[in-house]
C-alpha cells in the first residue's frame, strides 16, 4: 500500500509560524508535524509516500530527502499552479508505482495513531471506492448541565458530542482517480456523489487523532507531548542539523 500526504498548507491561521515553510513543516515539541505523520505511516507498514505539495515545498525536500535514512521511498508531487486538495490528490496519484492497490490520502499536518489495517479490511470487504475516517466530534468549549429546574450539576470540559466529522484521511481506490477534479476540492463535488451512488464508506473511530489549526492548538498539543503522549515519528538527525535533498547533513 502507498499513501499521499496532502502537504501544500499554507496554514494562514498559524502565521507567522508558517511564513518561510508549508503548514507541515511547523513543529510541534520541536518536530515538524510532517515527522509525525510519516512515523505513523511507516509505524503501519507503509514505506512508498508521495508528498502533494506546492507552498514553499523546497523546505519539505530539504528536510526529509528521499527519505531512504528513514527506510522511506519519498517523492514530490509538485504543483506548479494552485490545484485544490482533489486536483492535488488526482496529480500526487500520477507519480505512485503502478499496480492496483488501494491508497492511504491523509492530511500532513495532523498527529495521528490509528491502525490502519482494521480501515483497508474495512475498506476491501465493503468494496468502497473511498472509506474516509470519522472521529468524534469534541466541543472546543466546556458546557453546563443542569436540571429540570435550572440548578447546576456538572461541569464537562470539551466534551464529545453525538456527531462524527471527517478526519482528513481516506482510503482510495485506483478507479476513483479519473473522478477526481482537476482543480478544487474533493469534498465539496465527489465525495457527495460517491455518497449518492452507495459506494462510499465510513471508519468511525476513537484512536488518536489531534489536528493544528492554530497557535491556541500548538501550545495545547505541545502541552500533551510533554505530559507524555506519544505519537509515532521519525528519527530526527542530530541537534542543530538539517537535512539536504540528497539526505546528507549540512
Amino acid at each position: 500500500m502507498q499513501a499521499i500526504l496532502l502537504a501544500g498548507g499554507r496554514g494562514e491561521r498559524l502565521r507567522p509560524y508558517t511564513d518561510d515553510r508549508p503548514k507541515p513543516m511547523v513543529e510541534v515539541g520541536g518536530i515538524p508535524l510532517i515527522a509525525y505523520q510519516l512515523g505513523w505511516l511507516r509505524a503501519s507498514g507503509i514505506t512508498q509516500v508521495v508528498l502533494s505539495c506546492g507552498y514553499q515545498w523546497h523546505v519539505l525536500e530539504q528536510y526529509l530527502g528521499d527519505g531512504q535514512r528513514w527506510g522511506l521511498d519519498i517523492r514530490y508531487a509538485v504543483e506548479r499552479e494552485k490545484l485544490g486538495r482533489g486536483g492535488g490528490i488526482r496529480w500526487a496519484m500520477q507519480h505512485l508505482s503502478p499496480g492496483s492497490d488501494p491508497v492511504l490520502v491523509a492530511n500532513g499536518d495532523n498527529l495521528v495513531d490509528i491502525d490502519v489495517c482494521p480501515m483497508l479490511e474495512r475498506h476491501t470487504r465493503q468494496r468502497a471506492l473511498v472509506t474516509l475516517v470519522l472521529v468524534p466530534l469534541v466541543s472546543v468549549r466546556g458546557i453546563v448541565e443542569t436540571d429540570e429546574n435550572e440548578w447546576v450539576v456538572r461541569f464537562r470540559e470539551k466534551p464529545e458530542l453525538p456527531h462524527w466529522i471527517n478526519a482528513g484521511i481516506y482510503i482510495f481506490a485506483r478507479q476513483v482517480a479519473p473522478r477526481l477534479p482537476a482543480k478544487g476540492d474533493h469534498e465539496d463535488e465527489l465525495l457527495p456523489r460517491l455518497a449518492a451512488e452507495g459506494v462510499l464508506h465510513a471508519y468511525k473511530t476513537r484512536e488518536l487523532w489531534r489536528t493544528v489549526d492554530t497557535a491556541k492548538d500548538l501550545t495545547e498539543l505541545t502541552h500533551e507531548l510533554e505530559a507524555g503522549l506519544r505519537v509515532p515519528c521519525l528519527e530526527l538527525p542530530p541537534a542543530g542539523k538539517t537535512l539536504t535533498g540528497d539526505g546528507d547533513d549540512v
